[in-house]
């Protein structure tokens, strides 16, 4: 292992030829950095990020709806932020609620949810029965994730991915502000 440049160089894969004179270089593998999430200005670009995401999600969802908001209702970056959708009929209100982060992107209908907190419960639950019925052989009409044979890993990341909803619901810690 070399680490003189504040590389890691690995033993049998750090090695290449120059195709024109055939000598061996080393090749340096950088640590990579990660993002302060903490930073105002990373959690900004993310949530930026983020929105343009969710937009274009519902664009190829063909949802309509309104504006999206400016901000997520609730987010921890970078797993996780919950937006609210303005409803294309009625100016001002929600009418949908998206899931966005490091879970499938989902969508659920306002209706009498009003607290992010409620929407994943809801979209935990519904991801759970999508699980449990497709595993049982009958897949719900209308609703699919992966398409209409989602693979086993699909599911059982869905199944895991609804678990941790039901904790992030659960967990005061995470609410409070809200």
């Amino acid at each position: 292992m070399n680490d003189a440049e504040g590389g890691i160089e690995i033993a049998g894969q750090g090695k290449s030829k120059n195709a024109i004179t055939g000598a061996r270089k080393s090749l340096i593998l950088l640590p990579m950095e990660t993002p302060d999430y903490d930073d105002s200005k990373v959690e900004g670009d993310w949530c930026h990020e983020a929105h343009g995401e969710v937009s274009k999600y519902l664009a190829g969802e063909g949802i309509p709806h309104g504006t999206v908001g400016e901000w997520p209702a609730w987010h921890v970056v970078p797993i996780i932020s919950v937006w609210a959708i303005e409803s294309a009929t009625e100016k001002g209100t929600v009418g949908w609620w998206v899931v966005y982060g490091d879970i499938p992107t989902d969508y659920i209908a306002a209706g009498d949810m009003a607290h992010p907190r409620d929407v994943l419960r809801a979209i935990a639950w519904r991801w759970k029965e999508y699980v449990d019925a497709v595993k049982a052989g009958n897949p719900p009409e209308g609703y699919s994730v992966g398409g209409d044979n989602p693979e086993p890993e699909l599911l059982d990341m869905l199944e895991n991915r609804a678990g941790l909803l039901v904790e992030m619901a659960a967990d005061d810690d995470a609410w409070v502000g809200m």
